[in-house]
């Protein structure tokens, strides 16, 4: 009876977790959103939603410390809370990315973009895509999707390095642009750290089902 309650809490922490990138995806994609069409209320609406990510994982850190004074878990089941915690810390910082981008959006306002900005869209897509496929991977203990997810950053990096040395050649022609030319260069950073933040989690998700660190950023 006691182990199926344990179980039953596993679950929920799990559900909570799965809730808590849920709502950071959707952060990420109206962040984006907002800075793509120049939406200042969207972008607002990103910053006063962040709250949300923010009481959901003080829940599930709560809960998690509660689970393990309780029920005082060993090995497996052990592992299971201290990655949902640790997770939870990734996932959170990257709804705090969102709020970033959101500002930088504000910052910006109505001025026209000095270049195009298909490669922040096309970063974004890929770093929020990790995002949906590692809470999936970790759902199912899946490393082989984690693994996959890891595989992705090193497109988000590439881009990223193409975009700066973009931004980089542009700053001595347009002086009087600088403002927007830092804006675009934080936002690209932004998502590139988004997508960093999915590879410790798939580095997580190996330390939960095969007990032991690897280190997939190389």
């Amino acid at each position: 009876m006691i182990r199926e309650k344990f179980e039953l809490d596993l679950k929920e922490l799990q559900s909570k977790l799965v809730e808590l990138g849920d709502l950071t995806e959707i952060a990420l994609n109206k962040a984006m959103d907002a800075f793509q069409n120049q939406n200042i209320d969207l972008a607002l609406e990103v910053i006063e939603d962040d709250k949300k990510v923010d009481i959901l994982e003080e829940e599930i850190n709560d809960f998690a410390i509660i689970l393990i004074a309780k029920q005082q878990p060993v090995a497996i089941d052990l592992r299971r809370i201290v990655t949902a915690i640790k997770i939870a810390a990734d996932i959170e910082r990257m709804a705090d990315f969102a709020v970033n981008i959101a500002k930088a959006a504000i910052r910006i306002g109505n001025e026209p973009f000095i270049k195009p900005i298909d490669n922040l869209l096309k970063m974004h897509e890929i770093a929020t895509n990790m995002l949906s496929m590692i809470i999936k991977a970790f759902n199912e203990e899946d490393v082989l999707l984690a693994k996959k997810v890891a595989d992705m950053d090193d497109q988000v990096d590439a881009l990223y390095g193409e975009t700066i040395r973009e931004l980089f050649n542009i700053f001595p022609k347009k002086n009087e642009s600088i403002n927007q030319v830092t804006q675009l260069a934080f936002v690209s950073r932004y998502i590139e750290r988004t997508a960093d933040h999915a590879t410790n989690i798939s580095e997580n998700i190996f330390y939960l089902v095969k007990g032991r660190h690897y280190d997939l950023n190389d």
